[in-house]
């Protein structure tokens, strides 16, 4: 009786791009042969069908049984089952990662996200969690990331653990990128580790005594003689110099107690959470609603920060500088004019 069978034999581990990328997609192998043949591939290498299908099934065996150790990237550099080129590898991890990355954007509230979409997170945050020193450079030594890639887990990771708020139909215009550029800033500049770089939970959890140090500035709104001088000195750098001034001299205390109000009230953990809906409600759309311009924006902003270094009655400028510092450069990339 005649036997067929398919046999391959060789050292170096097969991987199409293509295919790992329709099994990372979540197509069942029919699926991907579909795909192939629509793409013109028996054409390409003069196939047949058969032939297709049994290749296909192949790399997808091949991927199930790397599936584990690229949860653990390093693993698959110094293993011995598979011969896979360094470069290969890279590509295997960075397309792994990305697959991860762009199903998150456009549902980054990661807190609800569930099943397989949560599995690579919920692996980094347990691995990086208890380690000490800078959280991108940790997850990228760890997880073989490179610098983009490691940046957007660590944005993810940080949103996360303090539950930023991000789902909401006021942030839906907002990408993941915008995300993850404020989730820069926060962690450079407000956690721990923007004082000391060698604790635990560094570039995850938000400063505790900068968050209490930020009530101080609540000085600004209620006293009235500072208020008045503030808007003043903003109003007098800001003439000529807009056509949206007038609304700029109008909106100036509420645009003001906005702001400040966002500042002090962030040692509780609802509003932390609220932090990206509060800047659109209380800042961003009064702005918009006035037709200012993102250079509007800029020059108001600006000369609404250094300003406060002008009163002689605020004593809080380092601290000011530290908050101000974030919002302005958050909002700047926030508001889409």
């Amino acid at each position: 009786m005649a036997v067929e069978l398919d046999v391959f034999v060789g050292n170096t581990t097969i991987m199409d791009e293509e295919v790992y990328q329709l099994w990372l997609d979540g197509h069942t192998v029919n699926d991907a042969v579909k795909v192939r043949m629509e793409g013109g591939v028996l054409e390409e290498f003069e196939a047949s069908a058969d032939v297709l299908l049994s290749d296909t099934m192949d790399q997808y065996r091949t991927f199930q049984m790397c599936e584990r150790l690229l949860h653990s990237p390093a693993k698959l550099a110094n293993q011995l089952l598979f011969q896979i080129p360094p470069h290969r590898q890279a590509i295997l991890i960075e397309r792994c990662s990305n697959d991860f990355i762009s199903r998150v954007m456009g549902q980054l509230n990661v807190c609800s996200t569930r099943t397989v979409l949560f599995d690579n997170f919920k692996r980094v945050f347990k691995v990086v969690e208890e380690l000490k020193g800078p959280l991108v450079e940790n997850i990228r030594q760890h997880f073989l990331l490179s610098d983009k890639l490691a940046r957007d887990y660590a944005a993810i990771v940080f949103f996360a653990n303090n539950r930023f708020e991000t789902g909401k139909r006021k942030l839906q215009y907002l990408t993941f990128q915008d995300f993850a550029f404020c989730a820069g800033l926060l962690i450079n500049n407000w956690t721990v580790g923007a004082i000391d770089n060698m604790v635990e939970d560094m570039d995850v959890d938000l400063d505790k005594e900068f968050l209490q140090e930020l009530k101080e500035l609540k000085i600004l709104i209620t006293d009235k003689d500072l208020l008045d001088q503030h808007k003043s000195l903003v109003c007098t750098a800001l003439r000529g110099k807009t056509k949206a001034f007038n609304e700029m001299e109008a909106n100036f205390k509420n645009l003001s107690r906005g702001l400040v109000n966002i500042a002090a009230k962030l040692t509780n953990t609802k509003d932390v959470r609220d932090f990206f809906i509060d800047l659109v409600e209380k800042f961003i759309e009064p702005c918009r609603s006035d037709r200012w311009t993102a250079a509007d924006m800029r020059l108001y902003l600006t000369h609404y920060t250094n300003s406060a270094h002008i009163l002689d009655t605020f004593k809080h400028q380092v601290v000011w500088d530290r908050y101000m510092g974030v919002i302005k450069s958050c909002i700047f990339k926030m508001y889409h004019d």
